[in-house]
């Protein structure tokens, strides 16, 4: 038998050693660690379409995407897919303003009547005291959500100048200034001074200030055609545990009222773009200069308006504090500071988190409702670095998410499974065109042996009115009014007034019928 040298055993050895060490450097570890995470999420909840990316030092570490634009499609996502970010543009209609303020267009102290001589809130103090900042940080003092039906469901006929008029017939539930309500439509406000102070159209401001000097070029917001775009990604809901298309869209983008509030598109290419511009502040502009002062970045960064950790965020995070920028939220996650924000609009869900002294950072776009798979993700891809040694895994999130969800107080809806079709006669007296001074006419009128709710602007919002018991509900006809709401009319008013309320008390804050009141105003035509 022939011998091997030591010479021949310690080569072999070394080379055993170096493979090991390429099979195991950083990066390749880094890769299998985030692929695991994304493939668990993956099977857990079967996303139609994912887009994902992590940034550090500069530099896109990892980049993933996974599924269809449109479910069935076989047309695979991509980079430069466009998804509909939601109100991830909150943070870039702010670096907009941002911008103008650093050009000495605009001063944050400014008075919004200052630009929007017409603005006005409901109190006349309010209208006086509210200042440019005040648009952005959620202290209005309205309910959560106020407004929000002249904005969802899309699509709807309902205007920038009706939402600014609106908003003076919406009743604040607080004080001015004296706690968080999540709002949108003040963000459409704010795309309005930001025209009148920059002397162009919001759509073309954000292009020219943010999407052009940081390189975004296939970002999208306002009107444009398909077939100049980047491949879009379609929104899907869920149903019968799958997931469907809903909203298609056609040929042409429209411009949207919302479009400050939630209405840019942009593919994981250029979302990693707006990651390297706030993870880098030296990082220059496309032309060499920099993009945005030292000074207005920390203000953006600044804490604005105190918010109230979630048991979540207590539980899972053992997060402290929690506050509103401008445009962003700001929380410690495990005693560092975390910087991003979330976007929701039916059928799309995006994620940014930042970890600005790590130099860290995440996008996650997803194109399917999913909010639970977002959250899994949030805290799965967040503890990679304030927790590495953590055994909470994407499973542990997913099953605690499930647990709640099927806890026994988890739903407060009540059981309406005992409805049947309103007859017109029973809303003798009752029937017509009613008005609501912000959102405008509704028609209760007699179709087909049935009573017919129907929106004049909203065209989405129609459907039957149902009797459960003594009360009655409207069940929606589209799949995309996915929260019913019920309808009760006030005794003996005259002429006929009715309000509205969620079916369920938990469904979405953009479902504001709270805020709604009709009056009787005609007869059905």
């Amino acid at each position: 038998m022939r011998r091997i040298g030591p010479l021949c055993v310690a080569l072999f050895f070394s080379s055993l050693f170096a493979a090991g060490a390429v099979a195991a450097s950083p990066a390749d570890a880094r890769r299998a660690e985030l692929d695991r995470i994304v493939d668990q999420v993956q099977a857990r909840y079967r996303l139609p379409g994912l887009a994902l990316a992590v940034v550090e030092n500069g530099e896109v570490v990892y980049a993933r995407t996974d599924g269809e634009l449109l479910a069935g499609s076989g047309r695979k996502v991509g980079a430069d897919s466009l998804f509909k970010i939601a109100s991830n543009t909150k943070s870039m209609t702010t670096a907009l303003l941002a911008r103008l303020v650093d050009a000495g267009k605009l001063r944050w102290d400014d008075p919004v009547t200052k630009y929007l001589p017409d603005f006005r809130m409901h109190e006349d103090w309010v209208t006086r005291e509210i200042q440019v900042r005040d648009l952005l940080i959620h202290n209005s003092g309205l309910r959560a959500g106020a407004g929000d039906l002249m904005l969802w469901p899309e699509p709807n006929r309902f205007t920038r100048r009706d939402v600014i008029h609106g908003l003076r017939y919406l009743k604040p539930v607080y004080s001015f200034r004296s706690r968080y309500g999540y709002d949108n439509l003040l963000y459409i406000v704010a795309g309005e001074v930001a025209a009148a102070a920059g002397g162009a159209p919001y759509e073309d401001l954000l292009r020219r200030e943010v999407f052009a000097p940081l390189g975004m070029d296939g970002c999208r917001v306002g009107a444009f055609a398909r077939g100049d775009a980047a491949p879009l990604a379609q929104p899907h809901a869920r149903r019968d545990r799958r997931f469907v298309p809903v909203r298609e869209d056609g040929e042409r983008i429209a411009a949207t009222a919302m479009d400050p509030a939630g209405g840019v598109r942009c593919g994981l290419d250029d979302m990693t773009r707006w990651l390297r511009a706030w993870l880098d502040p030296a990082a220059p502009a496309r032309d060499g200069t920099p993009w945005l002062s030292a000074q207005q970045r920390g203000e953006l960064w600044r804490a604005q308006m105190p918010m109230t950790p979630s048991r979540r965020q207590r539980e899972w995070s053992n997060t402290h504090f929690a506050a509103y920028g401008y445009g962003w939220r700001l929380s410690d996650f495990d005693g560092e500071f975390k910087v991003g924000h979330t976007g929701t609009l039916m059928g799309m869900y995006s994620l940014t988190a930042l970890l600005p002294e790590r130099k860290a950072g995440f996008v996650v776009l997803i194109n399917g409702d999913a909010g639970d798979a977002r959250s899994v993700f949030d805290q799965a891809l967040t503890q990679r670095y304030t927790r590495p040694r953590s055994e909470r895994g994407p499973a542990w999130y997913a099953d605690a998410i499930e647990r709640e969800a099927q806890a026994p107080a988890a739903s407060r809806a009540p059981d309406t499974s005992a409805r049947r079709p309103l007859a017109p006669a029973e809303l003798r007296g009752k029937l017509g065109v009613y008005r609501d001074p912000w959102f405008g006419e509704v028609a209760l009128c007699a179709r087909g042996g049935e009573v017919e709710f129907a929106s004049r602007k909203s065209p989405l919002m129609s459907g039957k009115i149902v009797r459960v018991g003594p009360r009655l509900l409207v069940d929606w006809d589209a799949e995309e009014v996915d929260a019913e709401a019920w309808i009760d009319f006030a005794a003996a008013a005259e002429p006929a007034a009715f309000s509205m309320s969620k079916l369920d008390p938990d469904a979405d804050f953009s479902y504001d019928y709270e805020d709604l009141a009709f009056a009787r105003v005609g007869d059905c035509g």
